[in-house]
């Protein structure tokens, strides 16, 4: 501690952080003189300027603490920044509360299972655990948290499902530990491979290796410094190959330019063994053939099992002994396979990629031009397209269609954030990816990408092959929509949109008269041109000209229109939701009220299930013009009713009945309310029309007593019901 500003300082205890790498950042109490808190793994605080500390306790709250704030005015108001998250506390750290809604979860690794309605995303956190949970549900709420749940303890790294039966669950902590959850039984069994007598330890990565097989579902491999598999789910396992590593002894390689003592602080603590296995990947094309990317820079590849091992060992462009952060197989060519390396370690940044032709003899950048100073993690091939690649990067993901050259920067929602793993559900042709800091994303049916090429771009406009539609009527656990009641610290997640999803891309947007005018007359401005005034014609038919629209018409079968939808007019892709239902059968108003919290959007019937098509058109002067090709898709009963579902299509014909029954009458009730108008302005008119007759304000009252009678026959006696008595049904009810 100093008292003059540094000039002096006391020593005041020895020793007392556990993580020193980690922690260390202290905070004085702005109310109690020589308070002060120390970040650690358990957050300690003194009483006494530093000569001794306590444990300020965390109970039912995470540990790794980085930052802490006091309330000057409350000084018993904490709020803390942990490896869990943000947590609050109104009594000194005696309780905390976890804020709940910040989706800020760091992930190493993501993985999909195939899961019947809903596949779920799995993966591995930064120190709080392994978790596996819902894509999308069938609830207004869309995923909250506790559609998840933990899979094992721990710092969490890869995990993987099997194929066949998405109960059967592996996932790992930090160093290897490996188990193989049960989701029906919550058992968790350690399967982590162990030297055989007399072997030496085994070195795991802080992130282990895992696949299953894409030729065996119960087979897995799993990498030390020795790569190991398993036919029986993880109950035997055995070595398939010797070390894999350069075999450098991490003690004698200098950190900081320089070599440094067995004394050094903190040296070597909750840090990697060095030389290890950190990506492994078998081709879904050939079984057998293993590659094996190290910490330490090396591929190496079996081409038969594991029963003899090709090293490469250096790469052109690369730095030597770089971290090989990927290694992958081509999904459909057995002599491809892509590689990814990190050498941030060395305050290298680039972004190193590479493809080879010739199962890792030779090799080629395929990094195009991703961004000169993001680091890739990760890299994956479409499971149809040849050209179409991932890449997960510091600064996010990227997608190329010609096999690297290019690479286009993936948005729509998703921040410029480190994604460290990318994971494709075959079945729904959905991305995911896991970020290290903002949660998990995932892109819904990316089919539209496996298009892209200079062709279709040239083309005025797309609309692309649709997706099947899951037809059900969501469900309300919470009572509403979103977060019901629960309060803005409940953290839900949306869900997919409902219904039929339409993509479609605009080569340029749809302009009006006017835009098109004034672009023209701003690039005339540019060129120092004289731009003309616009004839009087000319500026009448921009002021009368309805506003373009883009138009998507869906028909059935017999080509009769079920619902026409607008979308956005802009350039480039869109998509467009149709929630599966008619029109509503409410009376066209200009300006729709809000639903409210208890209400719903006004809808139609839901359509049958079945076979349905879609067309793209432009709407200009009132005519539709045709845009791409129509589409037809399916909408598909999801299955869930505990009751057998009465006929479909009886009961949409009824419903479609009853529809127009209810459409005339809102209509009806709409008449009556505007008699009632008409009334006012006629008892108006005559009161101020000396020569109107008297016998005329005599039919105006009789008018409005019939009208009065129609309105308690369509909407209700509210005489009655207005002084909460029991009324009968009246015919709008």
């Amino acid at each position: 501690r100093s008292a003059d500003g540094g000039s002096h300082w006391e020593k005041r205890s020895g020793q007392v952080s556990s993580s020193p790498q980690y922690y260390g950042k202290m905070f004085a109490d702005p109310a109690t003189f020589d308070r002060v808190y120390l970040m650690d793994t358990w957050m300690q605080v003194s009483d006494d300027g530093g000569r001794t500390f306590r444990k300020l306790g965390e109970s039912e709250k995470h540990s790794d603490n980085h930052v802490l704030w006091i309330d000057r005015d409350e000084p018993s108001h904490y709020l803390n920044g942990c490896d869990g998250g943000v947590y609050e506390s109104w009594d000194r750290g005696v309780h905390w509360r976890f804020v709940a809604n910040l989706p800020t979860t760091q992930f190493y690794r993501v993985v999909v299972d195939n899961a019947l309605p809903f596949y779920n995303v799995l993966g591995g956190t930064q120190d709080n655990f392994s978790l596996s949970g819902a894509s999308r549900t069938a609830n207004l709420s869309g995923i909250t948290n506790a559609d998840w749940f933990v899979t094992v303890g721990g710092d969490g790294f890869q995990s993987q499902v099997d194929p066949e039966d998405s109960d059967t669950i592996y996932a790992e902590a930090q160093y290897g530990s490996l188990v193989r959850f049960d989701k029906r039984t919550g058992e968790r069994v350690l399967i982590q491979p162990q030297p055989g007598p007399g072997e030496p330890p085994l070195r795991y990565n802080w992130d282990s290796p895992l696949i299953v097989s894409p030729h065996s579902h119960t087979r897995l491999y799993f990498g030390a410094n020795r790569l190991y598999r398993t036919d029986d789910r993880g109950d035997h396992w055995r070595a398939v190959s010797p070390d894999l590593t350069r075999q450098l002894d991490r003690n004698r390689l200098p950190v900081m330019g320089r070599l440094w003592s067995v004394d050094a602080v903190a040296k070597n603590s909750s840090t990697s063994f060095y030389g290890n296995i950190v990506s492994v990947s078998e081709s879904p094309q050939r079984e057998g053939l293993l590659y094996a990317g190290t910490d330490d820079g090396l591929v190496q590849v079996s081409e038969d099992g594991g029963d003899h091992w090709r090293k490469i060992e250096r790469f052109s462009g690369v730095p030597e002994r770089a971290y090989v952060s990927r290694v992958e197989a081509s999904r459909l060519d057995p002599d491809v396979v892509f590689a990814a390396f990190d050498n941030h370690k060395a305050g290298d940044f680039a972004p190193y990629l590479l493809a080879s032709a010739d199962r890792g003899r030779t090799w080629r950048s395929i990094a195009g031009d991703l961004p000169h100073r993001g680091t890739v993690y990760a890299v994956t091939q479409d499971t149809e397209r040849r050209e179409l690649l991932f890449a997960g990067t510091e600064f996010g993901a990227f997608f190329t269609v010609d096999f690297g050259k290019r690479w286009i920067p993936l948005k729509g929602g998703l921040p410029p954030i480190a994604v460290r793993d990318i994971a494709i559900q075959k079945r729904e042709n959905d991305l995911a990816l896991a970020t290290f800091g903002r949660g998990f994303y995932i892109l819904d049916d990316f089919t539209p990408l496996r298009r892209v090429d200079d062709a279709m771009l040239a083309r005025d406009a797309t609309l692309f092959p649709v997706r099947r539609a899951l037809v059900y009527n969501p469900a309300r656990p919470l009572g509403g929509r979103g977060g019901g009641f629960q309060g803005a610290g409940f953290f839900t997640a949306p869900n997919p949109p409902f219904g039929a999803v339409f993509t479609y891309y605009l080569k340029d947007a749809v302009k009006t008269r006017r835009k098109e005018r004034q672009e023209r007359e701003k690039k005339l401005i540019g060129e120092n041109e004289a731009v003309a005034y616009p004839s009087w014609s000319d500026l009448r038919a921009e002021e009368r000209e309805e506003a373009p629209a883009i138009v998507l018409t869906v028909t059935d079968l017999e080509g009769q229109v079920v619902r026409r939808l607008l979308g956005p007019v802009t350039a480039g892709f869109h998509r467009v939701a149709w929630d599966l239902h008619y029109p509503a059968a409410t009376p066209v108003e200009l300006q729709p009220g809000e639903a409210g919290e208890f209400g719903d959007p006004d809808s139609g019937p839901m359509a049958a299930p079945g076979t349905y098509r879609v067309a793209l058109a432009e709407r200009v002067d009132g005519k539709l013009l045709p845009l791409g090709e129509p589409q037809s898709f399916e909408t598909v009963p999801l299955g869930r009713a505990a009751l057998p579902a009465p006929e479909l299509a009886k009961v949409l014909e009824f419903e479609r009945q009853t529809a127009r029954l209810q459409r005339a009458v809102m209509g009806a009730v709409n008449a009556v309310a505007e008699a009632k108008t008409r009334l006012d302005f006629i008892d108006r008119a005559l009161l101020e029309t000396p020569r109107a007759g008297a016998d005329l304000a005599v039919e105006a009252h009789a008018l409005r007593e019939r009208l009065a009678d129609l309105d308690v026959a369509l909407n209700g006696d509210t005489t009655v019901s207005s002084r909460n008595e029991p009324t009968l049904l009246s015919i709008a009810d």
